[in-house]
């Protein structure tokens, strides 16, 4: 009877170590769940796309144009994402843009800024939505007048 008991208390025993040592692997292995510091909302990069203006020019273009479209920031001569929703802004109104006001650059956006220069700045070329060297010529006498 001593050895059966004995014998009971020792696979009892075995069997607490080996759940044990199967809790705390399954902890151990278990990662944690983690959640990010910053989300891309937080730090969203800006985009400056100044489609060749020298930064004097785009200057230009921000003080004495885009202002009168809602353009609140800088005069840095960065054309980033406010200066191109004022753009964009402007765009809707008058020249075929339909996409959102976004501040991104987009084929919406630059046809309807070369329907803009196509009626002002002397653009000729296809309405293609491509920012090609015309388009950027046509949107530098743009700035250089403004």
């Amino acid at each position: 009877m001593q050895a059966v008991t004995r014998a009971l208390v020792t696979v009892t025993t075995v069997a607490a170590i080996a759940a044990g040592s199967l809790a705390a692997a399954g902890s151990a292995a278990a990662t944690p769940e983690q959640k990010p510091v910053a989300s891309a909302e937080t730090f969203a990069p800006l985009a400056v796309v100044n489609l060749g203006l020298t930064t004097a020019e785009a200057k230009s273009l921000q003080g004495k144009f885009l202002r009168a479209w809602g353009y609140t920031g800088a005069m840095d001569g960065q054309l980033g994402t406010n200066s191109w929703k004022a753009m964009q802004r402007l765009l809707r109104e008058n020249w075929g843009y339909t996409g959102s006001i976004d501040g991104m650059v987009g084929t919406g956006t630059v046809k309807a800024l070369q329907r803009y220069l196509k009626a002002w700045y002397r653009y000729t070329g296809a309405i293609d939505g491509i920012a090609g060297p015309e388009t950027r010529a046509a949107f530098r006498r743009m700035a250089n007048v403004t």
